[in-house]
């Protein structure tokens, strides 16, 4: 048996890349959780929303590396005594670019990335070039290449696509990354990227001795069809802790809360609830802390929590008050990624909509005034800005949301 029974995850892994470049695919063979459950999303064959799955990493005395390092401790035989080396939640970020805005939300809760790139089509495709920037955005500097599909070409072929990715990177922050060829759909060098995991991805310092804040990534009607009354359970969240620590029993709020309409008139109600359970996937645990990706189980109406209803929205102990005025000093990016061309974005003006991402927030707005590095910005619905939060800066061009820039709220 592990060290360790059931623990739960200390670090957040996000897994991004181009669309149908294989990181579901990669997650499942790191986990076997498949984490396109949607029915819209099966359809389509791709990832719509952030999909969560975790895995605990052994090592095994009696393998040489990477063999040695599995997410199995049965697949080291009968005679080895596996050991504990840490657990981990993967994000699964889809790549279309139609959900930029999905990825980047999810990235807000990413203290690590794996960055999935085909080694059956030229590299970078424009999700590839778009998904590292926003990880340079913010702020995640650990990060490994998982070249998949080296089995569908030709050896050739994969030296070439590996010599793209390698120039690829030396213009961004990743020149040094490890590049793992693997495939996933066969299993083949999964041990590669879980030694990667295991060896490279080290945990953020984390703050615990403030009152708690979570980003809500998801929310849950948990309840089936032609539940009885009296077997409802509450509303379900599900998020990353970025400090302090949640505990069952604790009085939380959730901000901006509930949409009320009086009167011709818009206002949001914030929602106070208790916390009634706390689960990493398949662990049930007294506490949520910095680390891993978190359901918590709330006495919430479920009709509040269905449908992701309260994505986008923070819980905790102490939840600053949202606003609609944010005040942003920004920087534009050199080039437009994500579009087939690359141009420089064009500049921002008065009057103009643009997208913000921040935290787990998409956030429709205004702006109302603009310098060369200042922008004044009033949202469509409040937000809840914290201390220093990055935002990313998306604008419509040639009717599609691209990245143009980023900041630091203030």
């Amino acid at each position: 048996m592990p060290a360790v029974e059931k623990p739960i995850p200390t670090i957040s892994i996000g897994v991004v890349g181009h669309v149908d470049h294989g990181k579901t695919t990669l997650v499942q063979a790191l986990t076997g959780v498949w984490t396109a459950r949607y029915s819209e999303e099966l359809k389509k064959s791709m990832t719509i929303y952030l999909g969560y799955a975790q895995t605990s990493i052994f090592r095994c005395n009696n393998l040489k590396p990477p063999d040695s390092y599995i997410t199995s401790p049965g697949s080291c035989g009968e005679n080895s005594q596996p050991e504990y080396v840490k657990t981990v939640s993967f994000v699964d970020a889809p790549g279309h670019e139609i959900l930029m805005a999905t990825m980047l939300s999810g990235a807000s809760l990413m203290d690590a990335a794996i960055v999935v790139i085909a080694a059956n089509e030229p590299c970078p495709q424009p999700q590839t070039r778009e998904h590292v920037k926003a990880l340079e955005i913010l702020g995640i500097n650990q990060v490994v290449i998982a070249q998949n599909k080296v089995d569908v070409v030709p050896r050739e072929k994969v030296l070439e696509n590996y010599k793209q990715i390698k120039q690829f990177l030396e213009s961004t922050p990743y020149s040094n990354a490890p590049i793992i060829p693997v495939s996933a759909l066969h299993k083949a060098n999964i041990g590669a990227i879980a030694m990667a995991i295991a060896k490279l991805f080290k945990e953020p310092e984390r703050v615990l001795g403030k009152p708690a804040i979570m980003q809500i990534a998801r929310s849950f009607d948990v309840n089936l069809p032609g539940t009885r009354p009296e077997m409802l359970v509450g509303g379900v969240v599900g998020g990353g802790v970025i400090r302090g620590e949640i505990r069952v029993g604790d009085e939380v709020e959730i901000k901006p809360g509930v949409r009320i309409e009086v009167k011709g008139k818009v206002k949001y109600e914030p929602l106070t609830t208790e916390v009634v359970s706390i689960r990493y996937a398949d662990v049930e645990s007294d506490f949520a802390r910095p680390g891993g990706l978190v359901a918590i189980g709330t006495k919430l109406d479920p009709s509040l929590t269905k449908n992701n209803r309260l994505a986008g929205q923070v819980l905790g102990h102490s939840v600053p008050d949202p606003v609609n005025d944010i005040s942003i000093e920004y920087r534009m990016l050199d080039k437009i990624v994500g579009a087939r061309e690359l141009e420089a974005p064009p500049q921002l003006k008065s009057g103009e909509r643009v997208l913000l991402i921040i935290g787990t927030a998409n956030a429709s707005a205004v702006v109302q005034r603009v310098t060369s590095d200042e922008m004044e910005v009033k949202t469509d619905n409040p937000v809840v800005v914290l201390e220093k939060s990055k935002v990313a800066i998306l604008s419509k061009v040639k009717g599609r949301w691209r990245l143009i820039g980023w900041g630091i709220a203030r």
